[in-house]
């Protein structure tokens, strides 16, 4: 059975949301199996931590661990509520009878307990009969006769998918294999960051109660030239002395494709300019900018430039606002 997902993450369990994701984070970033190649354990580390976090995401899991009804890998517990002690039948967390092996998994909303005691008393008549020990005729536990035991549902399998960053700002379909070679596409969600998970119901492992769930964890790639900060995107773009100078329209890449932008007459190297809706899609549906940092780059032994030059100084002072 998986460790304790609180312990697993190193958190409280009265840790909010919020702190819950920023310490998944922190550990996917450490144990992340591509930055821990020559640690295998690395990579057994990082599933334990994202099944701990798969858990504690999902606000209906969280409140039933927290009361005991299932373990911290989603299985039913055992008899609740029936009796304390661990001579009896069980409380509590306990999977079995007593507290220890035998009948694991088994749930008192799962089973027809009037058919288990009946066995163990040679039959139905002889459990009401006895009245298990003194508790009177009839059955002893009322309507549990109709119960019927809940089958578990097969296990949830972890992906990790690999997204362009173009791609993760534009939200562009993806295509994954699972793991029985089958392919989807996946609409990325509105606000998606690297570490993002998306639930695929029913994608996982097979079980008698049916087949447990896919869970992709989003991972956005590093890109050349473009650079994340927020909901907005970065990028430095080279121009040359004349267009800083006089003034031009450039072509100008951005994560939906080049356009022409202008840059303003007398711009300086380290100038920004903004390009609207150009960057990250926000949870709302709205986008961020993409903002451009013009970098004028001179050529290197130009002599026609440099006799152009000649006789001509710039007489401001350009670093009188750094003390010098």
């Amino acid at each position: 059975m998986a460790a304790d997902p609180y312990t697993t993450l190193g958190v409280s369990r009265g840790a909010s949301e919020k702190e819950i994701k920023s310490a998944y984070r922190k550990l996917a970033k450490e144990l992340h199996p591509d930055a821990n190649k020559d640690n295998p354990k690395a990579s057994e580390r990082f599933s334990e931590v994202t099944g701990a976090y798969d858990l504690l995401s999902d606000k209906d899991k969280r409140a039933r661990f927290d009361r005991g009804e299932i373990d911290a890998d989603g299985n039913p517990m055992g008899f609740g509520g029936m009796g304390g002690g661990s001579g009896g039948f069980g409380g509590g967390a306990h999977r079995g009878f007593g507290g220890g092996g035998g009948f694991e998994g088994f749930s008192s909303e799962g089973i027809d307990l009037g058919d288990l005691f009946g066995d163990m008393f040679g039959g139905r008549a002889g459990a009401r009969g006895a009245g298990m020990g003194g508790m009177g005729g009839g059955d002893p536990f009322g309507g549990a006769r109709q119960q019927r035991r809940t089958a578990a549902r097969g296990a949830n399998v972890s992906y990790r998918l690999s997204v362009s960053l173009p791609d993760a700002a534009n939200l562009a379909p993806q295509r994954i294999t699972l793991g029985d070679g089958k392919t989807i596409d996946l609409k990325l969600p509105n606000g998606v960051e690297d570490g993002t998970q998306m639930r695929l119901a029913g994608k996982g492992e097979q079980g008698a109660g049916g087949a447990g769930d896919a869970i992709v964890t989003i991972q956005i790639q590093p890109h050349t030239c473009f650079k994340r900060e927020g909901d907005d995107v970065r990028l430095d773009l080279p121009v040359t002395l004349d267009e800083a100078v006089n003034g031009a329209k450039v072509r100008a890449p951005t994560v939906s494709g080049a356009v022409m932008l202008s840059v303003p007459p007398g711009s300086s190297s380290g100038k920004v300019l903004r390009l609207k809706g150009r960057g990250f899609t926000r949870k709302d549906g709205t986008r961020g900018d993409q903002l451009v940092t013009l970098e004028i780059v001179l050529p290197e032994g130009d002599a026609d430039l440099a006799q152009r030059l000649e006789g001509w100084r710039d007489t401001r002072d350009v670093r009188g606002k750094l003390g010098v």
